[in-house]
């Protein structure tokens, strides 16, 4: 990496957060689900990227969606590793096929850019949940992070 970092940004189009709620976002005990009274995630990603040289950045409006920044000095010896990253991916759109997902991974070697759109039409309504549809998709995106060296 030319400029040791490693970022991330999720951006989502859904109902934003208001500006009191995006102040407290990053406190524990703030969450906007019913089921349960804690909210670890984004405190997590918070700490995480501290403890990296890292940080975080949340920008929001009601109405228009969130958009998430975080990043880590990527050779920090505590950053946590990448684990099955094509696994995960695979996982997540196939659970959520209802949801247009745009993953977009960029390294100094290339860019890999996954549009579930884009897969299903090709897909021709064959579901993204049938188990060879996974293998193969989870095999192609591991090729395609592979080939722009995005663990490295």
């Amino acid at each position: 990496m030319k400029d040791n970092i490693y970022a991330f940004t999720i951006k989502d189009n859904g109902k934003g957060m208001s500006p009191e709620f995006l102040a407290k976002v990053t406190d524990p005990w703030t969450t906007s689900r019913t089921t349960r009274k804690v909210g670890l995630g984004l405190p997590l990603i918070k700490m995480n990227t501290e403890n990296c040289g890292g940080g975080m950045k949340i920008e929001s409006e009601v109405g228009k969606g969130t958009v998430l920044n975080f990043w880590f000095q990527h050779d920090n010896i505590d950053r946590p590793p990448m684990g099955d990253l094509a696994g995960t991916l695979v996982m997540l759109f196939a659970a959520h096929e209802d949801i247009h997902f745009i993953y977009k991974h960029i390294t100094d070697d290339g860019e890999f850019v996954f549009d579930t759109d884009e897969i299903k039409e090709a897909l021709d309504g064959m579901s993204m949940n049938d188990i060879n549809i996974m293998k193969y998709l989870k095999e192609m995106i591991q090729e395609n992070l592979e080939e722009i060296h995005y663990n490295e």
